[in-house]
């Protein structure tokens, strides 16, 4: 799947990778005139430029003896961003091969140059083959990250005619198939029994809904290993039910499995690390359609926590297949439970496209994958569970509504009614998230993203390994 990369020791190009400040250096060490070249050029080491470096063969060859690409005046902020190489698949020129030189640093290049040669192309061949990097030693991990979020990238890309709930479970059976994990697909008597709020979200639908269960345990993890329990919305397209969209806002609503797309992501990258731990994934996989059978605005509903829920508004459908999930993981009894969703467009008001919106009561989850956020550039930034909003979620018929009384706080009001779900005594944390690029930018082509998943597989393991816990 990664076909940016060749072998580590077959023959290329040299590729420098040089700072503002390194940049004298590097002119001092390279021929005169490929040195005069650059400054003649106007080359100065910003992030994102780059020159190639033409060939000093009397012979002519290909014409070009190598590149030079800027990382800024931060060294080491632009080194270890990603974003810093994921440019250059697409700029370098087709069919050329390249090998890492000077200030880069090699995870962090790999992933980004994986990133930015990524293209969906299920319909349609790509308008140009990306240029491909010499694999460094040592890259394992940055190499499994991002066949995972290209995996992830691909299921929120596939359109929702080619992707319903049944495709959408049968992606999670290939993944416990590659990784010896046991799964199990629940679905209709089985479904409205155990998860009545899914069945009821995707009652309107001719494709059934289903919840995917993923089970894996590390290699050397023991019995009693701790149990992270991941859930994820995967509501494969959303019209809104009842409560009709506008035509504008259905537009992506292909990628509303996005939250289930980004748990799916971080599971594979745990299981290829092989994490000593026990792993829970939870995929509530429906579609919120328009028919004589879809619920209704007004209806009471079911949960599997037994709490009876008033339909305020049908398109506010992710916290209801969100709140079966939920109640499944916690009666597993896991040390660790994490949610994402494309939950609401408050929490892109609030923050925009790049930062989900994280909310956690426990000070030392959300302390912790803030932190890996900023370390590994994928941030997400707290909201508050704000309580004196609980109360906007009452009402006169259920034990609660789904959506606020108020046209305000709605991501909050959101991660409320989540809360109701988990137990007091349980580490929670939910992700909002956009999982969308808007346009493309290096490293992040237009169209479906995975958001959050490297820094929450980082926090996984400082959690609940207890390693390099803040």
């Amino acid at each position: 799947m990664l076909d940016c990369l060749i072998p580590g020791d077959a023959p290329a190009l040299p590729l420098h990778l040089v700072t503002r400040g390194g940049l004298a250096g590097l002119l001092q060490r390279l021929p005169p005139s490929q040195a005069a070249f650059l400054r003649a050029s106007g080359f100065t080491a910003k992030a994102q430029e780059w020159r190639l470096l033409p060939s000093l063969s009397a012979t002519g060859g290909s014409g070009i003896d190598g590149a030079v690409a800027g990382l800024g005046d931060d060294a080491a902020s632009h080194a270890a961003s990603p974003w810093a190489y994921g440019g250059l698949p697409m700029a370098l020129p087709e069919g050329t091969d390249w090998r890492l030189e000077g200030e880069a640093e090699a995870a962090p290049a790999v992933l980004g140059w994986c990133l930015g040669a990524y293209r969906y192309s299920r319909f349609k061949a790509p308008s140009r083959q990306p240029a491909r990097l010499a694999t460094p030693p040592g890259t394992e991990t940055a190499l499994a990250e991002a066949r995972a979020i290209c995996r992830g990238r691909d299921l929120i890309n596939t359109p929702a005619g080619h992707l319903g709930p049944e495709e959408l479970a049968a992606a999670i059976g290939d993944l416990a198939a590659a990784h010896g994990a046991t799964f199990e697909v629940i679905e209709g008597a089985a479904l409205a029994e155990g998860f009545p709020a899914v069945a009821a979200v995707g009652q309107g639908s001719p494709r059934a809904p289903r919840v995917a269960v993923l089970r894996w345990q590390g290699p050397d993890a023991a019995a009693d290993a701790p149990l992270l329990a991941l859930c994820g919305k995967g509501v494969c397209f959303d019209t809104g039910g009842l409560d009709l969209k506008p035509a504008a806002s259905m537009l992506r609503m292909k990628k509303d499995m996005g939250g289930a797309a980004t748990m799916i992501a971080l599971a594979e990258m745990l299981m290829a690390s092989g994490a000593p731990i026990r792993l829970l994934l939870l995929v509530g996989a429906v579609e919120n359609s328009v028919s004589g059978a879809a619920f209704r605005p007004m209806d009471v509903i079911a949960t599997r926590k037994g709490l009876t829920v008033e339909i305020g508004n049908t398109d506010a459908e992710g916290r209801l297949v969100l709140a079966d999930l939920l109640a499944f993981a916690a009666e597993q009894a896991p040390a660790l439970v994490l949610d994402a969703a494309t939950l609401t467009g408050a929490a892109r008001v609030a923050l925009g496209p790049d930062l989900p919106a994280l909310f956690s009561d426990d000070a030392q989850v959300a302390k912790t994958i803030l932190r890996f956020g900023l370390d590994v550039h994928d941030p997400l930034w707290q909201l508050p569970l704000h309580r004196s909003y609980v109360s906007w979620l009452d009402s006169n018929v259920a034990d609660i509504n789904n959506v606020a009384s108020k046209p305000m706080a709605g991501a909050v009001v959101a991660a409320l009614f989540l809360r109701r779900f988990v137990p007091d005594d349980l580490r929670w944390a939910h992700v909002d998230l956009y999982a969308w690029n808007d346009q493309t930018r290096a490293g992040r082509p237009e169209g479906g993203e995975i958001q959050t998943a490297r820094a929450l597989s980082r926090a996984v393991t400082a959690l609940l390994l207890h390693r390099d816990n803040p």
